[in-house]
C-alpha cells in the first residue's frame, strides 16, 4: 500500500501569512457604569460588528452631506413597538423618506385609533372573524378613497386623515400621520388582496390602485436621489425589496445617477428578495450592501441610538 511522503509537505512561516482576524480587532471587557458611546467601541471589529458601524457611518455621512436615507418596512416593526423610534428619526431629520407594505398601515392606524393592534390570527380565522374590525375597514379604506380624489397616494391620505381625526387619540404614535406634520414623504405600496381592509365592502380597488400607483412614482423619485445615500430595508421579504428594485431602475432609466450608495436589510432571517434586491444587484458596482440579522426590537434601537450618538 502506498502512502504520502510528508516529509514533502510545503509549508510557511505564520508571520507571512494573510490572516481574516487580528487582535487588535477584537473586542473589549465592559466595566460598569460606561456609557453607550463607550459601549459601541468595546464591539469586535469582526463582521457584523464591522458592518454595523460602517452602516453608521454611512448614515451619518449621508445626512452631513444633505443625501437621502430612505426607510422601507414592513408592518412587524411597529409591531413590536419602534414606531416612536422612527417618527423621532423622522423629526431628527435622519430619515427623509418613508415607505411601507399595506398591512403597516393597519397597524399604525390601529395604534392611533385604539392603543392597541395585532389580533390573533389562528383563533379568529376558526370564526371567520380575521381582519373584521370594522373600525379598521371602514376608516382606512374612507381615508383611502377621499385623499385619492384630493390627489393624494395613500401614504398621504391615511397620514392626512389621522392627523386631523378627533377619533384618534394616539396620533402622536402615527408614522403616516407624522409624515403629514412634518412634510416627510410617506408611502404605502400595496398587492390587493394581501391585507384585511380589502375584505371589507368599503373598499375601493380604483382608489387603493391608483393610491398605490401614485405611492410608487412619489418612492422612484426619492430612491432618484439616493446617490451618496443610505436605502434600509426593516423587515419585509418581499413586498418593498420588489418595489424597490423597480423604482431604482425607473430611475436610472430616466437618466438619474444612483450608482454610489450604501443598502442595509434588517430581518430575522436572510430571506431571497432582500439579499438579491436590496444588498446584492442595486449596489453593483460602486455601492455597499450590508445585511444585519437580528430581532428588530433589539437590533433597530441600537443602530438608532449608535446613529444619534454619531451625529
Amino acid at each position: 500500500m502506498s502512502c504520502l511522503d510528508f516529509k514533502n509537505v510545503k509549508r510557511y512561516s505564520l508571520s507571512d501569512r494573510k490572516s481574516k482576524v487580528c487582535l487588535p480587532e477584537h473586542g473589549h471587557v465592559y466595566e460598569k457604569g460606561l456609557d453607550f458611546k463607550g459601549f459601541l467601541g468595546l464591539l469586535p471589529e469582526i463582521l457584523a460588528g464591522s458592518d454595523f458601524r460602517k452602516v453608521v457611518e454611512a448614515i451619518v455621512r449621508a445626512r452631513k452631506n444633505g443625501r437621502a436615507v430612505i426607510l422601507g418596512m414592513g408592518a412587524h416593526p411597529v409591531k413590536v413597538g419602534l414606531s416612536p423610534l422612527i417618527i423621532d428619526l423622522m423629526k431628527r431629520g435622519i430619515i427623509t423618506a418613508l415607505a411601507a407594505n399595506g398591512a403597516t398601515i393597519i397597524h399604525d392606524f390601529e395604534l392611533a385609533y385604539t392603543g392597541h393592534t395585532s389580533e390573533d390570527v389562528q383563533e379568529e380565522l376558526q370564526k371567520g372573524t380575521f381582519g373584521m374590525a370594522e373600525e379598521t375597514g371602514v376608516f382606512i379604506n374612507r381615508a383611502i378613497t377621499d385623499g385619492v380624489k384630493k390627489g393624494y397616494g395613500i401614504g398621504r391620505s391615511l397620514g392626512e386623515f389621522i392627523h386631523n381625526s378627533n377619533d384618534c387619540n394616539n396620533k402622536e404614535i402615527s408614522l403616516f400621520a407624522a409624515g403629514a406634520a412634518l412634510g416627510i414623504p410617506a408611502t404605502v405600496h400595496v398587492a390587493i388582496g394581501t391585507d384585511i381592509v380589502h375584505m371589507h365592502p368599503e373598499a375601493d380597488g380604483g382608489a387603493i390602485g391608483e393610491g398605490s400607483l401614485r405611492d410608487f412614482r412619489l418612492f422612484a423619485s426619492k430612491v432618484a436621489e439616493l446617490e451618496g445615500g443610505v436605502y434600509i430595508n426593516l423587515g419585509s421579504a418581499v413586498i418593498m425589496p420588489e418595489v424597490f428594485l423597480k423604482a431604482l431602475t425607473l430611475a436610472r432609466n430616466t437618466g438619474q445617477r444612483v450608482f454610489n450608495f450604501t443598502t442595509l436589510n434588517m430581518d430575522f432571517i436572510r430571506h431571497y428578495r432582500a439579499f438579491e434586491n436590496v444588498t446584492k444587484r442595486p449596489v453593483i458596482p460602486e455601492g455597499i450592501g450590508i445585511t444585519l440579522v437580528g430581532h428588530h426590537e433589539i437590533m433597530f434601537p441600537l443602530l438608532i441610538a449608535a446613529i444619534i450618538e454619531s451625529m
